[in-house]
């Protein structure tokens, strides 16, 4: 254990119980660090070097923490403490944050060692978590660089006095959206707006001792929401067991860092393709969970639609759905992987997925096989990024009796706020689509309850659109819906390519 030389030692006058950090203060030392790459990488890249050096400074300094507390019990006895193996992480000889911080030459290959022991060391909970990123290619992030950030690091001591799990989950958190709106479209993976997933998450209403699964993870954002709602109405969030698969190498990385610095440890997230490889099983078939949340990429092209036409795990039990666009591939796979009892999920998915002539079939089985619960239409923006408009898809295994034979289709794409670009859900917003969904109303131009038989008479066809028609206006005339929409989604498009006009000009300054 190293524990003579702690990141404290290194800051002369830092008192580990030293006074919280504020809430924008922490997100201005994160950003901080980000800052101090602009125009040496790409934006897109900033999360593979900030996310694991953050990681590496909290686990120290919260080692350092719990070393002086064993220290008070000890009184001061350095040989007993040194015994000491509860410990959340340990830290090796020589690894420690304020070893790396020692070196004169060969930053990125110290760094590189420390993350490599400290996973060795910790390796059932601990095994990658740090990612893939090259610290050892100085071309591309030089000793001077390294050390520039890890000075910038050094700036804080980050102990669980000084930064409780909560408030450092909510930087990770600004810091994941931050790098998001650097990064423009292409983050749609890596971040789903926070208030549609409250919304999701409080549609499916988890329960302490409940199991909750996202087969598409991206950094972890609705897994740790799930967590936080259960704490938000004062049960234990700790009860939850959560689950979750990402094909990124780094992505699944910084899900794990995320939960962890959510103080959250009862979770396992593991890496590969959830339609090729699902990795989560109970014996010899997939396994089942209570909740299900999911966002999966949309429509992707590049997928193994030959391995799923003969899938191993009866994934296709709908058919098998065109090269072209894998999300009824996703479909099926979550819906396989519902409880048979208590099983329930919230799907974030495009509107085509509604209405597509070449996946009618799939959906004729769809609503024949009664799981279809609810279909939410969302406003413009809400899908991250982009202006198109997105819905969330309900299923469970079992409804109510006076909801059996019967689906819920909601059009709330009046309901949105957009302040300095971004649409977001507001409290009202979420009651309201809540009401309307616990309590099933038909209610003019926003909610309608339709037949199973009615449904596969119109050709299964679920477009929000032709079920629902115009959404109710509060005040707002029918035609001046569709141009808060058209703006809203001018102002997605601006914003985006001014984010990549900004970016650009900064890369092409760092090259001169």
């Amino acid at each position: 254990m190293s524990g003579a030389r702690s990141a404290a030692d290194l800051l002369p006058g830092t008192d580990l119980a030293a006074g919280q950090l504020g809430q924008r203060e922490l997100e201005n030392y994160l950003w901080g660090a980000a800052v101090r790459l602009r125009g040496l990488i790409d934006a897109g890249d900033y999360k593979q070097f900030i996310f694991p050096l953050l990681f590496f400074k909290r686990i120290c300094d919260v080692h350092d923490e719990e070393r002086e507390q064993a220290l008070a019990t000890y009184d001061g006895d350095a040989e007993l403490v040194a015994k000491k193996e509860n410990y959340q992480f340990q830290i090796p000889d020589g690894h420690h944050w304020a070893d790396v911080r020692e070196a004169r030459s060969g930053l990125g290959s110290a760094l590189a060692q420390a993350m490599r022991a400290i996973e060795k060391t910790n390796s059932e909970q601990l095994w990658g978590v740090f990612g893939d990123a090259q610290w050892t290619n100085t071309e591309r992030l030089s000793d001077a660089t390294l050390r520039d950030l890890l000075e910038h690091f050094s700036t804080q001591v980050l102990s669980l006095a000084r930064v409780p799990e909560d408030e450092l989950g909510r930087g990770y958190e600004y810091l994941i959206k931050k790098f998001a709106d650097d990064s423009g479209h292409t983050a749609q993976e890596f971040y789903t707006n926070r208030t549609l997933v409250r919304l999701m998450t409080r549609m499916l209403e988890p329960e302490p001792g409940e199991t909750v699964y996202d087969p598409t993870c991206g950094t972890g954002g609705m897994l740790v929401t799930a967590a936080a709602e259960l704490k938000r109405q004062g049960k234990d969030h700790r009860q939850l067991t959560l689950y979750g698969q990402e094909f990124n190498v780094m992505t699944s990385s910084i899900a794990r860092m995320n939960l962890y610095l959510h103080g959250i440890e009862d979770f396992r997230i593991e890496r590969g393709d959830t339609l090729a490889e699902p990795l989560f099983f109970e014996g010899d078939r997939l396994q089942r969970f209570d909740v299900v949340l999911a966002n999966p990429p949309y429509s992707i092209k590049q997928w193994n639609r030959p391995l799923f036409a003969k899938d191993p795990y009866q994934r296709n039990m709908w058919g098998v759905p065109p090269q072209g666009r894998a999300d009824y591939a996703f479909f099926q796979h979550i819906a396989a992987s519902l409880d048979p009892e208590t099983g329930r999920c919230a799907i974030l998915f495009p509107h085509g997925v509604l209405s597509r002539e070449d996946e009618r079939a799939m959906r004729e089985k769809l609503i024949e096989s009664d799981l279809l619960e609810c279909v939410l239409g969302l406003g413009p923006g809400l899908f991250y990024n982009s202006p198109m408009e997105a819905c969330v898809v309900v299923l469970r295994t079992r409804k109510r009796p006076e909801r059996e034979g019967k689906v819920l289709f909601i059009d709330a794409a009046h309901l949105f706020e957009r302040v300095q670009g971004q649409s977001f859900l507001s409290e009202k917003h979420i009651a309201e689509i809540l009401a309307a969904y616990r309590e099933c109303r038909n209610i003019d131009g926003f909610s309608r309850d339709m037949s199973l038989d009615t449904l596969l008479s119109r050709e299964a066809d679920l477009a929000l659109n032709r079920i629902i028609g115009t959404p109710p206006s509060d005040g707002t005339s029918d035609e001046q819906v569709p141009l808060q929409q058209a703006l809203a989604e001018w102002d997605v498009r601006t914003t985006n390519t001014a984010r990549h006009v900004t970016s650009l000009i900064a890369q092409l300054k760092g090259g001169e």
